[in-house]
């Protein structure tokens, strides 16, 4: 059984930064994607960033506009998503999601409050 658990949330300034963590424990496969989504009040939840375990390979939704950026570590089974530049629209509950393709998701973080505010 696989769990992940998200981490580095918080409160930022406008224009500021915020690194997540999704630490994946239980994982035995080499294969497979590590997703983040979020959800903000009100809103429904929409794909942010994925990125597949082995290649690395990425894709990322189309408003960020290059401020974010995924990237996972194999030999410590984590995902990070480093978030600059960041907006009040960013405010959201960041969730990660693994599985063995984007429209497997078989497993979920809990989620890590990010508020961008000033």
């Amino acid at each position: 059984q696989v769990q992940l658990v998200e981490s580095g949330g918080g409160l930022v300034q406008p224009g500021g930064s915020l690194r997540l963590t999704c630490a994946a424990s239980g994982r035995t496969s080499s294969s497979g994607v590590m997703v983040w989504f979020r959800q903000a009040p009100g809103k429904e939840r929409e794909f942010v960033a994925a990125i597949t375990w082995g290649a690395g390979i990425t894709n990322y939704a189309d408003f960020l506009k290059g401020r974010f950026t995924i990237s996972r570590d194999n030999t410590k089974n984590t995902s990070s998503l480093q978030m600059n530049s960041l907006k009040p629209e960013d405010t959201a509950i960041y969730y990660c999601a693994a599985g063995p393709t984007v429209n497997r998701l078989n497993y979920w973080g809990q989620g890590t409050q990010v508020t961008v505010s000033s």
